[in-house]
């Protein structure tokens, strides 16, 4: 704390010792033994006290920043909800309207491959055939 050696105390006793006296030194070097105890502790809570507000001020600091970046989340989550919900809106809408008539497309030429199976246009041809087995 003090940057005293062990010359400087010895001589400080010395001091003391002649000015004070030997009978009231002992009584003196315990009263201030106390008082020197007491600014110790005193220092010591100033330092405690000291560390927990910086710690709470850090705290407060990170908790700003955790409700900030949780607001921004939020936003951004309500933002799609709502994107989504106007998108299913519009689909809900569409769906409601009524649909134009088809556009008359010709049929394929049989020979072509132009059934999703693969086929040649025989997928086409077992379909009412299956359907008039079952109805029979």
């Amino acid at each position: 704390m003090f940057d005293f050696g062990f010359s400087e105390m010895m001589m400080v006793a010395l001091v003391a010792l002649i000015v004070i006296g030997p009978e009231r030194l002992p009584r003196v070097a315990r009263t201030m033994g106390h008082l020197f105890g007491r600014l110790q502790r005193y220092v010591n809570d100033v330092k405690t006290d000291i560390n927990r507000e910086m710690e709470l001020e850090e705290l407060r600091k990170f908790k700003t920043t955790v409700e900030d970046a949780a607001h921004g989340f939020e936003a951004a989550v309500q933002g799609e909800v709502s994107k989504t919900e106007t998108e299913l809106d519009g689909l809900t809408k569409f769906e409601d309207t009524p649909p134009a008539a088809p556009a008359t497309t010709p049929e394929p030429a049989s020979g072509g491959d132009s059934s999703p199976s693969g086929e040649g246009g025989a997928g086409q041809a077992e379909t009412p055939a299956r359907s008039e087995k079952t109805a029979a």
